[in-house]
């Protein structure tokens, strides 16, 4: 099944699409926190955005392009801001369709019927992990908070792999260190400590501070 995010400012609009929507067998969520949108768009994990530009806090532009930092998910920008800047704006933001309203809701449907049929042949939902505004990107091997980006080695995005995949919990060091060299027979206990190290420090780097925490005898936790 399909799952749409929208977000739509107005409750009485977002409430009518969700409900058409899903009468065509789509799963939908409305975004209720304006103020973190990415961290709806995370847990929702859509295969496709509805997105208005007039929105509370930041506008749709704004979202869009933070979606286009870790997605290249499909977003139709949905506005009564109509007039060619708009619609210029909202592509190169990173939009692939505009719906001007009012609107029909039959060609909002196909539209995203369209846009479906032409991402989803052969590929997946976003594939991303988001944990108080820290956006890991699992296609790329990279990492972003506000508007920043961290590039990872290997080791480190293994690192933070596990640890999001299990925030809330203490993973052991040779839990770790049997994810990251399972297909070695030895490895310096050091390494591990020298790459959670090196991790910390770029999170810190783009602002991310006192992200992972070591539980001493026990290993590290994201809380």
């Amino acid at each position: 099944m399909y799952k749409i995010l929208i977000v739509e400012d107005d409750k009485i609009i977002a409430r009518t699409l969700k409900t058409h929507l899903e009468k065509w067998g789509y799963e939908t969520v409305c975004v209720e926190d304006f103020k973190n949108v990415m961290e709806e768009f995370a847990a929702a994990s859509p295969h496709i955005v509805l997105m208005d530009i007039s929105l509370p806090f930041f506008n749709g532009y704004h979202w869009c392009t933070q979606i286009r930092n870790v997605s290249s998910v499909p977003v139709i920008f949905i506005s009564s801001m109509s007039d060619n800047m708009n619609i210029v704006m909202a592509m190169n933001m990173g939009g692939d369709d505009f719906i001007t309203k009012p609107y029909d809701l039959n060609v909002v449907t196909a539209k995203i019927q369209a846009l479906l049929r032409r991402t989803y042949s052969f590929s997946e939902a976003t594939n991303i992990h988001e944990h108080n505004g820290c956006i890991m990107n699992l296609n790329d091997q990279t990492v972003f908070y506000e508007d920043k980006k961290v590039e990872l080695t290997k080791n480190e995005y293994r690192i933070l792999q596990v640890l999001m995949e299990n925030v809330g919990r203490v993973v052991s060091r040779d839990r770790l260190t049997e994810k990251l060299w399972e297909d070695e027979a030895f490895v310096d206990d050091n390494t591990l400590t020298v790459n959670v190290t090196r991790l910390r420090k770029k999170l810190e780097e783009a602002g991310v501070s006192d992200y992972i925490k070591t539980k001493k005898g026990m290993g590290y936790i994201i809380e």
